[in-house]
């Protein structure tokens, strides 16, 4: 197998690399054309979609992944273009080349694509409704994969963190270590899921013999608000000792901490379709928490 990955740079592009590297040869490719611990990889500039065919002509690889996109959910409300080119029109790009050479595609959505408006898990064949700029632009995307007409795997994730890159609990325990008491949003609820579990899940759906194509719902299990999330993490913490004592966390409402971007106050995903059509366990977000900790303990130690 031959595989390139899309954002060899990224919270879940790393993960892949780490996860992909038994099954065959692995090429991954960033903007600057450096992986973060300094390495030389392959340029690709999401920014001008009509640059992509030529590398992958170039490349031929017999599966694509694309774990690339524009992120900032807050700067997307004032630069749309930019996030429509990286979400949207860039892989609709890259799944008409996997059409037209018959590669499959994997392809990573979010929580965002849905308002938020439920009580219950979403299921993959809800309408969506995104609120802002970055979830239409998801939502943009997922479509171009699906209008492509060749065989994609589209991935719905949420609440995406690490022991690597910028994310949400890598500055909870930062800002943790700082303050005595912090304010947290209490009021949106989701389901935070390590990029670990997101690559090594991918890895099992690609040598899954029934060669699948759709779209499903990759989160971990279980749910959450980020006030739980936050309170969650200073705990396992300070029990692996990377936190010398738990910051008092006070629960507030979105209205309290206004964004430029409005977030979906519900975006739990029912993720039984995957467990099922894979034959994948999903484990409760807790359990995630538990090894990213452990991870960064680990390498403090």
């Amino acid at each position: 197998m031959t595989v390139l990955v899309f954002g060899g740079n990224g919270q879940v592009g790393q993960e892949l690399l780490r996860a992909l590297a038994p099954l065959g040869t692995v090429t991954a490719t960033t903007r600057s054309g450096k992986l973060p611990d300094g390495r030389d990889c392959e340029i690709a500039d999401f920014g001008q979609p009509e640059s992509l065919p030529a590398l992958l002509d170039r490349l031929r690889p017999s599966v694509v992944i694309n774990a690339a996109a524009y992120t900032a959910v807050d700067r997307a409300e004032m630069e749309p273009d930019a996030a429509s080119l990286a979400n949207a029109q860039a892989p609709g790009t890259i799944a008409r080349w996997c059409a037209a050479n018959d590669v499959p595609m994997v392809h990573y959505s979010t929580d965002y694509v849905f308002n938020g408006e439920g009580t219950a898990p979403y299921r993959e064949d809800e309408p969506t409704a995104p609120l802002g700029v970055y979830g239409t632009s998801k939502r943009d995307g997922e479509e171009a994969v699906r209008a492509a007409g060749g065989r994609h795997l589209i991935f719905r994730t949420a609440w995406v963190y690490a022991s690597h890159g910028g994310n949400f609990l890598r500055t909870m325990l930062r800002v943790g270590a700082e303050r005595d008491e912090l304010r947290v949003v209490a009021d949106q609820v989701g389901t935070p899921t390590p990029a670990a579990l997101i690559a090594d899940v991918t890895v099992k759906a690609l040598q899954h013999p029934d060669q699948l194509s759709g779209t499903w719902h990759l989160t971990a299990s279980g749910q959450t608000s980020w006030h739980g999330f936050a309170e969650a993490i200073f705990n396992e913490a300070k029990a692996a000792g990377l936190l010398a004592k738990t910051p008092t966390v006070h629960a507030i409402s979105s209205a309290e901490y206004p964004t430029p971007a409005k977030r979906p106050s519900w975006s739990v995903l029912d993720n039984r379709k995957l467990q099922q059509d894979f034959g994948i366990v999903l484990p409760p977000w807790e359990q995630g928490l538990h090894r990213v900790i452990g991870e960064l303990a680990s390498a403090k130690a």
